[in-house]
């Protein structure tokens, strides 16, 4: 099929409610490393990775080579059955956990059910049914899954589901208490425990957040937030589920998963996306005592499929040969310096935060009043593209740039992205 023809297939045969960045479809054509190709053979830089996804870069040779060996072996049996690849990987998850708590793994197929199994858990676990969610959060497109949204754009019309609250986020730039840290005392992390006291019986069960929230545009708690919050939710009965679908695998910079930046220890942790590099696959992963409340039957058709765990297996194997928890905590401290240097020089970026590998600047009119910029970020997106850059774009306005490029990109990747986007602010703004 020609470009033309995809798209108009695309618009034909999909559903509407498909998300695309740009004003004219981008149809990708193939990838390698850190870069992809459209189908008119145009090259770009890619530094989004499908959301936080391609951890290793596209068609990282080496997790390729696992995943064509075992497609000559085995492609599929379900849960029903054992496979060495699936066990392989949880016994390995089991050892990366926090402090080696969570030790017992659930696959499935994405990182919504993986959150839909955690908020399962916490509702057998503890008998209760009602979760604190945070606002400006996403936790998958299913029903359970909008309603723990924290965004209106992404809960739709959908009718929500009973039993769940959401408190304040940490937005330390846009303080929801109009105040400023560290003099804050952490104001919105004490605060879920009056959400708890006026939203809820006082009876949760449970407690789910992104360490850093994705799809709210890289929003960075301060380092005290989630063990204050860990206090507040466990003395109220709940139990504490750590989203890293975006967060987790090394994104974060020196640690496997990004709720270790906050030295807390969840009960529950969700994963996905980099995981296994682009293949499908979820993972809830959780304390032996909480995974032992599920006591129905229960399976998954698709998860741990034995592809998806070989990937995540090498993922893994290859993260830890090239050191990439190193490489993301280093050049991602390159990059955070190469994005303040472009803050300092475009008025229009009013914020940068991010840990690791997982950056973001918000976009503003005025860096006094703090208006979000939704239609200049769309312009540096398109100028992005014309230049070939790939980045993504997020927040509760839509004035988020969000950077997330492969965990083994090197300085001069980082270089040649900050010149790129350097001239596309620079257009967006002329």
């Amino acid at each position: 099929m020609t470009r033309d023809e995809i798209i108009l297939a695309s618009e034909k045969y999909l559903f509407p409610a498909v998300a695309h960045y740009f004003k004219e479809r981008l149809v990708i054509s193939r990838a390698k490393d850190q870069y992809v190709w459209d189908a008119d053979g145009r090259q770009y830089l890619d530094f989004f990775g499908g959301i936080a996804t391609i951890s290793v870069g596209h068609l990282n040779d080496k997790v390729c080579a696992r995943v064509h060996e075992q497609a000559d072996t085995l492609h599929h049996v379900s849960t029903l059955y054992a496979t060495e690849p699936q066990a392989a990987l949880a016994e390995t998850v089991a050892s990366l956990t926090p402090g080696g708590a969570l030790t017992q793994s659930f696959f499935t197929n994405s990182g919504t059910e993986a959150n839909e199994t955690a908020i399962m858990l916490a509702r057998c676990y503890t008998g209760r049914s009602e979760i604190v969610a945070l606002r400006h959060g996403y936790h998958g497109r299913t029903a359970l899954g909008t309603t723990l949204a924290g965004q209106g754009i992404w809960r739709g019309s959908t009718a929500p589901q009973p039993g769940v609250v959401h408190a304040h986020n940490a937005y330390c730039y846009r303080c929801p208490f109009g105040l400023s840290y560290p003099s804050c005392e952490v104001k919105c992390a004490h605060d879920i425990e009056n959400v708890i006291q006026t939203t809820t019986t006082g009876q949760i069960a449970g407690f789910i957040a992104e360490p850093i929230q994705g799809s709210g545009g890289f929003i960075t708690p301060p380092k005290e937030y989630f063990s204050i919050v860990d206090e507040i939710v466990k003395r109220y009965g709940g139990i504490f589920i750590s989203d890293e679908v975006q967060t987790g695998w090394g994104r974060t910079g020196g640690r496997w998963f990004g709720i270790e930046q906050y030295d807390v220890v969840p009960d529950v942790m969700t994963a996905a996306k980099g995981i296994a590099n682009g293949l499908p696959l979820g993972l809830t992963v959780a304390r032996p005592e909480v995974a032992d409340s599920m006591r129905f039957l229960t399976l998954s058709t698709f998860g741990g499929s034995p592809l998806s765990a070989v990937a995540a297996s090498a993922v893994i194997d290859y993260v830890r040969e090239q050191d990439l928890l190193t490489n993301s905590e280093e050049v991602g401290a390159y990059l955070r310096e190469r994005l303040e240097e472009l803050r300092r020089k475009h008025p229009l970026i009013g914020d940068v935060r991010g840990m690791g590998l997982m950056q973001a600047l918000e976009l503003v009119k005025d860096r006094e009043t703090k208006q979000p910029a939704p239609e200049e970020t769309m312009e540096v997106l398109e100028a992005a593209r014309r230049n070939g850059l790939l980045i993504g774009k997020g927040g509760l306005h839509g004035n988020v740039i969000r950077v997330c490029p492969p965990l083994n990109i090197a300085k001069s990747d980082v270089d040649e992205f900050v010149r790129l986007l350097d001239t596309s602010l620079g257009e967006a703004v002329a």
